[in-house]
């Protein structure tokens, strides 16, 4: 019967049944009317296969409510809201993206409840990416929840007015302007939710939308608690959808926001509460037991990013995780630059007490940046973006008189280049010049015809300089960004209000100082992530080294977060049945203290682990000449001490070397004179020794270890490496990436071959392709218990390999020599064996979840949360008399 005329028109009608009812009324309906079985289960069919085809979507991954019906089969002929601002998109965004939204979205709304049903208060968590386009699919969810029947629609948006403002413009341009005669506005961009006076007729009435753009400010949330009261018995023909922008801040643990919005919700019979993130720490950890607070019981949906989006794991890099292989994971791009630590005192106060008479100074990474943006503004004109916004983000402190003190220091750089360029003064045009070749032959654009040399940017120079704004944008400013005028090149220098939700439009540079160690406010300070259609090769981020390996951290703890939702829908569960886990820092907190309260530790260990040496001092000086003299000492101590106590292995191939059974000092011994580099986060001395240390405590595992040499067979009589029976190898090849060629460290990204790990064991034993879940295997089988050290001497000075291709022979894209002091350079890897007898109580990482133990009872710096802005970012009017 598919494509029946008769047959499309009854699913036609059959669907506007099911705006105001639920499927098995809308059935029992139709067979009140008499209307053929197979009619009816035709309709059923169509349905079902339609509600199947939006919550088997493979992305978003999301995970929900067991056995929840499935009801919302998909927009339809007839709607008027998603329509028009699917049309909408379709003029900003390529239709991949449009599609991408649509199909998020979709997912978004089958997870809410039916707007039939009598009543319901669920809760949902969104977790989307730093400035990736959340609102863009809230918006959609929005469009889509109306016109399938929910009437009112209040957004929480922040608790700053630039971005309630920001939002409310937003959805006016993206919903209300599109279709006014079906909504109602309630707020406005000036003002905030004022209560108007016929609460029970709006509510009541069946015309048209409701939306409200609230700031989550205690007085105005009491204001709208009291109009909702005023409407209580109307509100149950009202159903309703909150949205929480940016749901991890106020939302949680605040002793006067958090009960006002329980409060909202506790007016309304028929609310879906959907809370919204790129930093859901703190939701995660929520209290599930309290069904009043905020712990996404109901459903989980994690938002895919876009390819061309560049968020922490693009600029940062990260750290493999288990299973992967590292030479796949992202080495992060060449645009990270590092602001030195004897800087730091010139660019941000160090103790409060300094902040009244603290002026900074030019310093040289902070000159490096301002120029670095004026160049590539001036780039961005030459490709023709001159009528787009082109900005710059410093971020130095929290405290307002910080940022006014840039102003002078700022206005001063701005006025030497302007008149350098109007001169043609040779030092100042030189000094661009030089910026210019070094930073643009960094990153690649992937349209060569767009990488312009000097003489086609500097043109642009003199009025990009002249035309930039110098803005202070915090709550005492009377200059904030403005973005509505017509396009402007700005360096904004701020705090708070630029750290959450609100978008920097077109930005290049960041220069970022800001000390934080808590997870989702370093995250939400991250607005250089995003989108940067034409000048993806342009953006540059300023920030110490320390930062830096925090945000790669970030990026790691992203990715398995999301592999961890991944994981609900593998194992058929649900959030109520296990809790999320994040892995935790020794340096850095999940989320502020005041959010965690209820979060229980979920420990993880190195038990069938890879820890490999992946960063390696390269500066040509003695201090990286002695740390590689000092690690050829420990790797020989190691070895010698092998042949002495250990066994040889005879059958292993030429080019390697194995000794067997050697005793557990001889490996802690090793660990505490081999010098690990701090980038490698895993390669920390103490937790691999604290490690070690406790299983053999616990167990008696890893009281002996395999000690194996990984060099390759020399190409004449003897090698270039000496080992302690009389036989030599040669040392193997391993480069940086190329985005670290100009640092002081060299990132190889990996060491281990493929095949490495199975140096000790006997892989005719093994069924399957060799991949490291096969050698776990193994390793268990025939090596329980027993540790394996893998010592790698690496050729200082070897070339990038050269590989064929298309015909022609090419370096390996990506890479460069490792130029480290010496000839040789000693890597290690550290391979665990999975524990055998109990659990694996290890010390690796702690990883922190929320408690579900009583769900089913049978089963740096501290930073809290800073809302001190609830009091001083204020509407004008009755809310500053308030």
């Amino acid at each position: 019967m598919v494509g029946n005329p008769r047959m499309d028109a009854a699913w036609e009608r059959f669907r506007s049944m099911l705006d105001g009812m639920l499927p098995h009324e809308a059935t029992q309906q139709l067979r009140d009317l008499f209307v053929p079985e197979e009619v009816i289960e035709e309709m059923l069919q169509r349905h079902e296969a339609a509600t199947t085809q939006i919550v088997s979507l493979r992305e978003p991954l999301a995970v929900g409510r067991e056995n929840a019906p499935a009801w919302y089969a998909g927009p339809r002929a007839g709607d008027k809201n998603w329509p028009a601002f699917e049309k909408r998109l379709r003029r900003q965004l390529d239709s991949d993206e449009v599609r991408k939204i649509d199909e998020a979205s979709d997912r978004v709304v089958a997870m809410l409840d039916h707007p039939a049903t009598p009543s319901f208060r669920s809760r949902g968590l969104v977790i989307g990416h730093v400035q990736s386009g959340k609102t863009s699919n809230f918006t959609a969810v929005v469009s889509k929840a109306a016109d399938r029947g929910y009437r009112m629609f209040i957004v929480l948006s922040g608790i700053h007015n630039s971005l309630r403002q920001q939002t409310q413009s937003r959805l006016i341009r993206d919903l209300v302007d599109l279709n006014p005669a079906l909504w109602h506005q309630i707020t406005k961009p000036e003002h905030d939710f004022q209560p108007p006076a016929n609460a029970q007729s709006l509510v009541a009435s069946k015309d048209q939308y409701l939306l409200l753009v609230v700031k989550k400010n205690a007085p105005v949330l009491k204001k709208l608690r009291d109009w909702l009261e005023e409407a209580r018995e109307q509100l149950g023909n009202c159903p309703t959808l909150i949205i929480d922008d940016e749901a991890d801040q106020a939302t949680l643990a605040t002793r006067r926001i958090n009960p006002l919005i329980r409060d909202v919700i506790g007016r309304i019979p028929k609310v879906c509460y959907v809370g919204y993130t790129a930093t859901p720490f703190a939701n995660l950890l929520v209290d599930p037991v309290d069904h009043e607070d905020f712990y996404p019981r109901d459903f989980i949906l994690s938002l895919p990013r876009g390819e061309r989006y560049q968020g922490p794991e693009t600029l940062f890099g990260r750290y493999p995780l288990e299973h992967e292989d590292p030479s796949e994971v992202p080495g992060g791009l060449d645009m990270i630059r590092s602001i030195p630590v004897d800087e730091l005192s010139a660019l941000r106060p160090a103790k409060k007490a300094e902040i009244p008479d603290f002026n900074p100074a030019a310093a040289p990474s902070l000159r490096r940046a301002v120029f670095w943006f004026w160049l590539a503004t001036a780039a961005r004109h030459a490709r023709g973006q001159s009528d787009q916004h082109s900005s710059m983000l410093i971020h130095a402190h929290s405290d307002t008189r910080v940022h006014d003190s840039y102003h002078p220091v700022l206005q001063k750089l701005r006025n030497e280049v302007l008149r350098g360029i109007q001169a043609n003064d040779d030092d100042v045009v030189e000094e661009l010049r030089k910026l210019w070749n070094d930073e643009s032959r960094r990153v690649k654009l992937a349209d060569e015809n767009r990488q312009f040399d000097f003489e086609t940017v500097f043109p642009a120079l003199e009025a990009v300089v002249s035309t930039t704004r110098i803005v202070m944008d915090h709550y005492r400013s009377t200059d904030r960004l403005d973005y509505t005028s017509g396009p402007v090149n700005v360096i904004a220098v701020g705090g708070n209000t630029l750290s959450r939700g609100l978008t920097l439009e077109g930005l290049v540079v960041s220069f970022f100082v800001r000390s934080s160690n808590v997870y989702d406010t370093l995250l939400q300070m991250g607005r250089w992530f995003g989108y940067r259609p034409g000048y993806e090769d342009l953006p540059r981020i300023f920030m110490p080294d320390e930062t830096r390996l925090w945000f790669a951290h970030l990026a790691t703890v992203e990715e398995e977060m999301r592999i961890e939702i991944d994981r609900y829908l593998t194992e058929h569960l649900t959030p109520l049945d296990m809790g999320v886990r994040i892995r935790s820092h020794p340096k850095m907190k999940v989320t502020a203290p005041s959010k965690s309260k209820s979060a229980v530790r979920a420990a993880a260990s190195y038990g069938g682990q890879l820890v490999e040496t992946r960063y390696f001092p390269c500066r040509d000086n003695d201090e990286d000449e002695q740390w590689h003299a000092k690690n050829a000492r420990a790797a020989w101590k190691l070895m010698t001490a092998a042949h002495r106590d250990g066994a040889l292995d005879d059958d292993v191939a030429d080019g390697r070397a194995l000794w067997r059974g050697i005793p557990v000092d001889h490996v802690l011994n090793f660990i505490d004179e081999y010098q690990f580099d701090p980038k490698g986060l895993d390669a920390a001395r103490n937790l691999l020794q604290d490690y070690i240390v406790n299983r053999n405590k616990n167990s008696g595992g890893l009281a002996h270890w395999n000690i194996g040499v990984i060099g390759k067979q020399p190409t004449s009589e003897s090698g270039r490496v000496e080992l302690p029976h009389g036989v030599s190898v040669d040392p193997v090849v391993r480069t940086r990436l190329a985005s670290s060629a100009n640092e002081s460290v060299a990132d190889i990204k990996t060491l281990t071959g493929p095949r490495d790990e199975a140096l000790d064991l006997d892989l005719s034993k093994g069924n399957g392709p060799v991949n490291r879940t096969l050698l776990k295997r193994l390793r268990v089988l025939q090596q329980p218990e027993r540790g394996l050290i893998l010592l790698y001497p690496i050729d200082s000075k070897a070339p990038v390999p050269i590989r064929r291709k298309n015909g022609e022979e090419q370096p390996v894209t990506g890479r460069a020599p490792l130029d480290a002091p010496g000839e040789i350079v000693w890597g290690v890897a550290l391979v665990f064996p999975e524990p055998t007898s109990g659990p694996d109580l290890g010390v690796e990482y702690d990883y922190l979840q929320a408690d579900l133990s009583r769900v089913f009872p049978s089963a740096g710096e501290d930073e809290d949360e800073d809302v001190s802005v609830l009091s001083q970012d204020l509407d004008a009017g009755n809310e500053a008399a308030a």
